[in-house]
């Protein structure tokens, strides 16, 4: 089977939507597919483009059996609404001349469209109808909602009702997939046919990340003497609502047994640090090379996942496969019975947005409570291995696509 691949993240990007496109490439070739990928030249989650493709067009190159083209794109340092759109945008028209040509060379049974970004949906499109292919549209978050959910569109409602508009135009494909059972439902509210929708979901890494049973190196390296240690550790920007960390940390200050590290990159991290000054129980680092997501994750007592309230169901976090993996208990910011609530719940707690104190409390109970924190780490452990399973992902994944070919 030939599968043409469009999407704006992929490899060597370390967090994200880029690593699971990325598998998805690699798990197919590996199954004997020709796959080909049009993507963005890496940027995320510092926003800035990679040194190493910088000063170029468009490169080619194959990595672990796929063939990957990289466009280059209009990049904002600060990705505020309409500086994203343009960003966007660019990558739709960078990516157009060059899609097109690898969907006339290549004549794929399948183009598989990842969104972010469904501007260039319509590329897409345009691709399979040319060579004659199906078309997968895969829904990693619901950008349009999310975009007036974090603020970074304003709620005209003129504006919301064109916005809707584009995105249910955008979604018509033969299938259309989201990673997780809420999502899939929010696609069905799209007007999506639900025959045509299936869950894909990202995966966790089993193998590379298990219950850490011994000290993490990590605290050698970054002096971190207190006994628990609460980790965020992913991208730091407008919909992670991440500042509640940092109160939380002011709220706790005077448990000198615990220490907050903030592992990240991205357009709010300077603001997070200015907020967190004069905090001795705080500090932050870049992000670590994925080799070494073992050792981080297993330094936590308790991972920390705070989402702003309007993006609970909009976007199911990458991070929280891995945390999960790594057995360590979650605390979460969601509302009660949304996507992300269902997820945590058994593997940690759930508190309600915009309670920092709620969320603070949550912390300090799972600190004082070796018990509760040893089972629900185990049952997060549990529950990676029966929902994101990697293998088994990508096994139901390649039959349905075989199956939409057909």
């Amino acid at each position: 089977m030939k599968v043409l691949v469009l999407g704006i993240n992929y490899a060597p990007e370390p967090v994200g939507i880029g690593p699971y496109t990325a598998g998805t490439a690699i798990d197919l070739a590996g199954a004997g597919h020709a796959v080909t990928v049009v993507c963005a030249k890496p940027y995320y989650p510092s926003w800035r483009t990679d040194p190493a493709f910088a000063g170029r067009g468009a490169v080619r190159s194959v990595e672990e059996g796929v063939s990957v083209v990289r466009v280059p794109i209009y990049v904002p340092r600060i990705p505020g609404g309409r500086r994203r759109l343009l960003h966007h945008l660019s990558f739709a028209l960078a990516a157009l001349p060059r899609f097109i040509a690898e969907a006339w060379r290549t004549r794929p049974d399948v183009v598989f469209a990842v969104a972010p970004s469904l501007l260039a949906v319509f590329v897409a499109r345009l691709g399979a109808w040319l060579s004659g292919a199906r078309l997968w549209l895969h829904i990693q978050d619901f950008e349009v909602e999310a975009a007036f959910a974090t603020g970074l569109l304003a709620g005209r409602p003129w504006l919301r009702r064109l916005a809707h508009g584009f995105e249910r135009r955008a979604l018509r494909a033969d299938r259309v997939s989201a990673i997780s059972p809420q999502m899939c439902a929010g696609l069905v509210r799209r007007g999506v046919l639900p025959a045509s929708v299936v869950e894909f979901r990202n995966w966790a890494e089993l193998d590379a990340i298990r219950p850490l049973r011994r000290p993490s190196r990590y605290r050698l390296e970054w002096a971190v003497e207190q006994p628990h240690v609460a980790v965020y550790s992913g991208n730091i920007a407008n919909k992670q609502g991440i500042e509640v960390v940092v109160e939380a940390a002011r709220l706790l200050r005077h448990r000198r047994d615990l220490a907050f590290v903030v592992c990240g990159e991205g357009p709010q991290r300077e603001r997070l640090v200015a907020a967190s000054a004069g905090l001795d129980n705080i500090q932050f680092r870049p992000l670590q090379p994925r080799e070494r997501l073992e050792e981080l994750l297993g330094m936590a007592s308790i991972h920390l996942l705070p989402q702003l309230a309007g993006a609970a169901d909009l976007v199911l976090p990458s991070k929280l496969t891995n945390m999960l993996a790594s057995g360590r208990p979650v605390v979460a910011i969601a509302h009660p019975g949304t996507g992300l609530a269902r997820e945590v719940e058994g593997c940690g707690l759930v508190v309600p947005p915009g309670d920092a104190a709620a969320f603070a409390t949550a912390i300090e109970s799972l600190i004082d409570d070796a018990a509760l924190r040893e089972r629900l780490g185990r049952q997060g452990r549990l529950r990676a291995e029966a929902r994101w399973d990697r293998r088994h992902i990508a096994t139901d994944f390649q039959r349905r696509l075989s199956e939409l070919a057909a």
